[in-house]
């Protein structure tokens, strides 16, 4: 890959773990995450309508995407809600790539490459030095990442269908970022009512400053697909988990042990190697 590639994919890394911290720092998260929702929706919507619409056949698949998206948003809330940001973020980030991986055995018969197999000895090694022994992720963060991580695996099983179908992939990824805000705001509204939005408060500043932030971090990923081979690009994207602990270390002040350390290197290298098996 060109250091330019290269340089793409860090930075989507480094950007998606910032999102995820600014969602870990918000007074209350389940606002924040619907907030950052309705940012990326706001910017999206324009070049949404600009665009041809995707094909019939794609909107079925756009519509299950936004439901396992908004499934995602609400279990990523709860998750952070029991465990910090560099316990929480590498168990989904790990446990993504491996449940698509096992997905892929299950059912599609697609045997994983013995790279893979030792990509996903890794992830489990260190999602298990996480979950256990001194400093450990409580039971309900570990319970809801692992649940997070499977919303991941199921959009991303969707959208990979889907984005076929559609017949223009621009305006596929455009209504990908508008649907799930749409979803998420109803969500809300029909468990909290009103959503209240001060748009010169600190809070309101952070969580929109998150949902473009979250929004830039894919398109650098979308960028450098058009680059480079999708796989390596993936397994570099995956460097976020160590970013997301150094983060909370230095912003969230949360523990930097070398237990923690090591478990989010193990986590990272196994998704590396899945990645570019």
């Amino acid at each position: 890959m060109s250091t330019s590639v290269v340089l793409l994919a860090l930075s989507a890394a480094v950007l998606h773990a910032c999102w995820n911290a600014f969602l870990r720092s918000g007074a209350d998260r389940f606002w924040t995450m619907t907030i950052m929702a309705l940012a990326m929706s706001v910017v999206a919507l324009p070049v949404a309508l600009i665009l041809p619409l995707p094909a019939a056949e794609a909107w079925p698949y756009l519509v299950g995407s936004a439901v396992f998206q908004l499934i995602y948003s609400l279990l990523l809330v709860a998750a952070y809600r029991h465990g910090e940001l560099g316990q929480v973020y590498p168990i989904i980030r790990g446990s993504a790539p491996l449940l698509v991986t096992l997905a892929g055995v299950i059912f599609a018969r697609e045997l994983p490459l013995p790279l893979s197999m030792v990509g996903i000895c890794f992830v489990v090694l260190g999602i298990m030095l996480l979950a256990l022994g001194r400093g450990k992720a409580s039971t309900g963060s570990m319970l809801y990442a692992l649940a997070t991580g499977v919303s991941i695996a199921g959009y991303s099983t969707i959208d990979a269908v889907g984005i076929r179908l559609s017949g223009n992939t621009a305006a596929y990824i455009t209504w990908v970022f508008v649907l799930p805000g749409i979803l998420l705001l109803v969500a809300f509204m029909a468990m909290r009512g009103r959503l209240r939005v001060d748009l010169r408060s600190r809070e309101t500043l952070k969580a929109v400053g998150g949902g473009l932030v979250s929004l830039v971090s894919y398109g650098a990923v979308l960028v450098a697909y058009s680059m480079a081979p999708a796989g390596p690009v993936s397994a570099l994207r995956e460097t976020s988990v160590v970013f997301a602990v150094l983060i909370g270390w230095l912003f969230l002040g949360e523990t930097l042990s070398a237990r923690r350390i090591a478990a989010c290197i193990v986590v990272a290298a196994g998704a590396i190697l899945i990645g570019v098996s």
